[in-house]
């Protein structure tokens, strides 16, 4: 005989609703809502549904998953261990054929909409090519601080020992000393040649 675990995330009335219209034997229930908050109820619950034909009941779908694409890994995380998802208000069953194709249908426009995000990606990116620009950060130090770091790095004092300290050149320019060592090692073919 199959058992029902419920799952039940940020809803009061949840729990009395998924226990009496579902018979669950046990109810899990997150407080928290939000994209990044941590939900360690329905960790657990995943951790209990784990028998074949062991249904993991939800009242509502967007509860379940915080994107499409987390919502497809959950549903194959699911199926691969032979549990049923069900959606109360939606009246998703993934035991039945209907419910399996509804996941299958969200699934493809799930991989759909990754691979339009990635030709626009790309397409973005080529433009910004054409125009000149290239990506990430803007260098910390201009071309002339960088040759007044290097002059300051080479200048001696009296005993010839360096008079700046890496440290000291990256507190005068507000940056950090690595930002320094990539500049001066930057810099320094340049000088050569």
């Amino acid at each position: 005989m199959s058992t029902c675990r419920g799952f039940a995330i940020h809803c009061a009335a949840c729990e009395s609703a998924m226990g009496t219209a579902a018979g669950c034997e046990q109810i899990f229930i997150d407080k928290a809502s939000g994209k990044l908050a941590s939900r360690p109820e329905l960790s657990k619950a995943l951790l209990v549904a784990n028998r074949r034909k062991d249904q993991l009941v939800v009242t509502k779908l967007d509860r379940l998953g915080r994107s499409l694409e987390h919502l497809i890994e959950l549903s194959k995380t699911l199926q691969d261990r032979g549990v049923d998802l069900v959606v109360l208000d939606q009246g998703i069953d993934t035991s039945t054929a209907v419910g399996r194709m509804f996941f299958q249908i969200l699934g493809a426009i799930a991989e759909f909409e990754h691979a339009l995000m990635s030709e626009r990606t790309l397409d973005g990116l080529a433009a910004a090519r054409a125009r000149g620009r290239t990506g990430g950060q803007k260098p910390k130090l201009g071309p002339r601080q960088v040759d007044l770091a290097r002059q300051m790095y080479d200048e001696l004092d009296e005993r010839g020992k360096r008079r700046y300290t890496v440290e000291q050149i990256a507190a005068e320019f507000g940056v950090t000393r690595p930002t320094i060592y990539r500049h001066l090692s930057a810099a320094a073919p340049k000088m050569e040649a």
